[in-house]
């Protein structure tokens, strides 16, 4: 099993914007789990990916007046599964169509669309403003049909999502090893396999993808999207459409801008607790 650094931040003073930011501060240093009880915020990383280096990252954030304090503690591995079991991740409904949920749970919304999802500490459980920004779209998308990817995939939550709503061939591509792993899991217990198929790699596995999508998605962060555009641009197809997310509001006109500069038209913005979701279409 595997072993985990347990990272607590004490914010002064607290509040949901400035431990969203650290949060994405600190998915990009690697850490895979988060979970906010004010005045903290608990990260997870794997233990043989930690560093103790945590002044430097908290040093990033974009806020005066707000200081941080940390504690670390070492976390031999254990059954994941029960942890968020017991402690973390309970069922969601989102858009009153779809609950999601893991196979530990046994008190289940009933809704349309059922999605199995064991997080095993990887991201994507559906909680996150971002993660639901993007599951909304695509409740509300005709995708009966549409081949899709899915860039960053995590949990692959939203490729399950649009393979139960019709879409394939649908790629999900994922960068951490683990998650991949996860993802791979996931798909199969949902009974999605014929239509998803996973990648393990960054934007550059684009290329291997033999097909240019009606839609793809990316939930990750604004500068990786900013850097990864091009590449998504041409991945799809004329009149297919791109939906960004992983960024707050405040960053629409810088993602708006790298999007138009690829050649993407930008459609609309959608938001919740100040994270944003970008629609583009490319002409």
């Amino acid at each position: 099993m595997t072993d985990y650094m347990e990272v607590k931040v004490t914010l002064s003073p607290f509040s949901e914007p400035v431990a969203d930011v650290l949060a994405a501060v600190l998915a990009d240093a690697g850490f895979e789990s988060f979970v906010t009880d004010e005045p903290c915020l608990t990260a997870y990383i794997r233990a043989d990916r930690y560093s103790d280096d945590m002044a430097a990252l908290v040093d990033e954030l974009p806020f005066e007046g707000v200081s941080a304090t940390w504690e670390a503690t070492f976390v031999e591995g254990r059954d994941w599964n029960s942890e968020w079991e017991k402690h973390y991740f309970q069922p969601i409904v989102v858009g009153e169509q779809c609950v999601i949920h893991s196979s530990f749970h046994t008190d289940i919304p009933r809704c349309r669309y059922d999605i199995v999802i064991d997080p095993k500490m990887a991201f994507g459980t559906g909680h996150h403003f971002t993660t639901r920004l993007i599951l909304q779209r695509l409740l509300k998308a005709d995708l009966e049909g549409k081949s899709m990817i899915d860039v960053g995939t995590g949990t692959a939550i939203l490729a399950i999502l649009a393979a139960m709503r019709g879409a394939a061939p649908v790629t999900g591509i994922e960068i951490d090893e683990g998650a991949y792993l996860n993802a791979i899991e996931n798909v199969s217990l949902n009974h999605v396999d014929t239509a998803v198929s996973l990648i393990l790699g960054d934007a550059s596995a684009l290329a291997q993808i033999q097909y240019e999508a009606d839609l793809l998605t990316a939930n990750i962060n604004r500068n990786v999207i900013t850097a990864d555009l091009s590449a998504y641009a041409k991945s799809v197809k004329s009149g297919g459409t791109v939906l960004l997310s992983g960024f707050y509001r405040a960053d629409v006109a810088i993602v708006r801008e790298a999007a138009e500069a690829c050649g993407l038209t930008y459609v609309s913005t959608t938001d919740d607790n100040d994270w944003a979701c970008v629609e583009l279409v490319k002409p």
